[in-house]
C-alpha cells in the first residue's frame, strides 16, 4: 500500500505541475488535431492464456524487433516497450493476504496503459507527448527535449530514457520504423504504424502466431470488437484504477 500511495502522490503532484507547462492544447490531454474517427483503440491481456505456456516472450520479442528497441543488459540503461512484471507488481492495490500463490507468482505483460487522461501529456512541456483522438498517447521523439516530466508523472513506469546512444544496441535495425537518439524518452505506441496499414499491434499478431491469442486488441467504441465482446462477458481489472486515469489496456485474471 505504501508504494501505491506513493504512486498516487506522485501523480498528483506532477498533473498540478502540468497546468503550469505547455500550451492549453497540452493540458487538455489531446494535443493533435486530428478528425475524430469515432474509434477508442483497447487491449485486452488474457492471463489464463499467458499461465498455459510459461516463460513465452513472443510479444515482448515482436514488439522490440518491430520498433528498434534495443538490447541493453544494464538494468540502469534498460529500453522496454512491453515487459513482464509479477503480479503484485503490475497491481499492487489488488493484491491481499488470501490472493492465491499461483496469482502471486503470475508474471504478466506490461506497457503503456493509453490512459484515456494521461498525466504524461499534461506534463510535457513540448507537447512531444500528445494524445490523438482514437486514444492512443504517441510520443514525437523530435520534439522531445529529456526533461524526464513524463517519466516522473506516468504511474505505471512505461517510458523509458535513452541515456545512451540506443543504434548500437540494435541486434538488427528495420528500416521501415525510425531509430531513436542518446536523450530522448520512448514507449509503446499501440502499433500506430500498423494501424494505419489495417495490421493488429505486433505483440497481438506475435500472440497469436505462438499459439496462446492471451492478447486482443480493437476498438472499444464497437460493441461487435473481440475487445468489447471480452469485457463484456469476463470480469476484468485494469492497472491502479484509483488514480483517475482510465487505462485502456484491461486484463482477465
Amino acid at each position: 500500500m505504501k508504494r501505491c500511495r506513493r504512486d498516487f502522490l506522485k501523480l498528483t503532484g506532477f498533473s498540478l505541475l502540468g497546468l503550469g507547462v505547455g500550451s492549453p492544447a497540452a493540458g487538455s490531454g489531446e494535443s493533435r488535431g486530428e478528425p475524430a474517427t469515432g474509434i477508442r483503440w483497447a487491449m485486452v491481456v488474457d492471463t489464463r492464456k499467458c499461465r498455459r505456456t510459461a516463460g513465452c516472450t513472443a510479444c515482448i520479442e515482436a514488439c522490440h524487433a518491430a520498433h528498434n528497441v534495443p538490447e541493453i543488459a544494464e538494468s540502469r540503461h534498460e529500453v522496454k516497450w512491453i515487459w513482464k512484471e509479477k503480479y503484485p507488481a503490475a497491481f499492487c492495490n489488488q493484491v491481499h493476504p488470501y490472493t492465491a500463490e499461483s496469482i502471486r507468482n503470475l508474471r504478466v505483460p506490461v506497457l503503456c496503459n493509453h490512459c484515456d487522461r494521461p498525466p504524461c501529456v499534461r506534463v510535457c512541456p513540448t507537447q512531444a507527448t500528445f494524445r490523438t483522438q482514437d486514444g492512443i498517447v504517441g510520443m514525437d521523439s523530435h520534439r522531445c527535449i529529456g526533461c524526464r516530466y513524463c517519466l516522473a508523472a506516468c504511474p505505471y513506469g512505461s517510458r523509458s530514457f535513452n541515456w545512451l546512444d540506443p543504434r548500437p544496441h540494435i541486434p538488427a535495425i528495420r528500416e521501415d520504423y525510425p531509430t531513436r537518439t542518446k536523450g530522448v524518452v520512448e514507449k509503446c505506441n499501440f502499433c500506430q504504424e500498423r494501424l494505419a496499414k489495417g495490421k493488429p499491434p505486433a505483440c497481438v499478431e506475435a500472440s497469436r502466431a505462438a499459439g496462446c491469442g492471451a492478447i486482443s486488441f480493437g476498438d472499444l467504441n464497437d460493441p461487435e470488437s473481440d475487445v468489447s465482446s471480452l469485457l463484456r462477458t469476463t470480469n476484468s481489472i485494469r492497472r491502479k484504477p484509483n488514480l483517475g486515469t482510465a487505462p485502456s489496456v484491461f486484463y482477465i485474471v
